[in-house]
């Protein structure tokens, strides 16, 4: 009987044992994979560049006073500075850094301009962010104004339209150096349009 309890408290202890070392086996696979994943630092340092580039190359322009409200950033007209690029639909992305120095953000969007017979507005969305790349809120706009959306809604464009100005910067690098690219002058100027004054 004892021989017999043994037996079965060893096996015990033998199991659990297995156990263990199956799990710390894990670990460093679990550490190595983290490694591998994106960190917040390295697109925090690309969007840190971007707002650099926009800062020196972007057009001077401002935020109507209710946007730069509904965003939190004041409830004046904000200063900025902005480069836009219209995309083949006539959408135009936009990056858009606060130049005030007590109201910091960074404004992203993608507005279509609509032209009916009583006014031109537009229509589409805009994403507060700052250096850290992270979502601070997300607005619809329309015809009828601007309204807080959940930011799950939009999170997806919101990655996309990050990732389209850091693959813009990187085009554009090379000549940011020497002198600013007439193309870029011109679409920053063109997307004035779109932007909701």
């Amino acid at each position: 009987m004892l021989h017999a309890v043994l037996t079965l408290l060893l096996a015990r202890v033998w199991h659990h044992s297995k156990l263990l070392f199956a799990a710390l086996a894990l670990i460093p696979v679990a550490l190595l994979a983290q490694g591998l994943a994106p960190t917040p630092h390295s697109e925090q340092a690309e969007l840190f560049k971007v707002e650099e580039w926009v800062l020196s190359q972007g057009a001077a322009e401002s935020i109507a006073p209710e946007l730069a409200a509904i965003f939190g950033l004041g409830s004046d007209r904000l200063p900025v500075r902005v480069t836009s690029f219209r995309t083949t639909g006539g959408i135009s992305y936009a990056f858009a850094v606060s130049t005030n120095p007590t109201q910091k953000g960074i404004v992203l969007s993608a507005l279509k301009t609509i032209a009916d017979k009583m006014k031109i507005y537009s229509v589409g969305t805009a994403w507060l962010t700052d250096r850290s790349g992270i979502l601070r809120r997300t607005i619809a706009v329309d015809a009828s104004g601007a309204r807080v959306l959940p930011d799950s809604s939009r999170a997806a464009a919101f990655k996309n339209i990050k990732a389209f100005f850091v693959k813009k910067l990187q085009v554009a690098s090379p000549i940011t150096t020497s002198s600013p690219s007439p193309r870029i002058s011109a679409t920053a100027a063109g997307g004035k349009k779109g932007t909701k004054q």
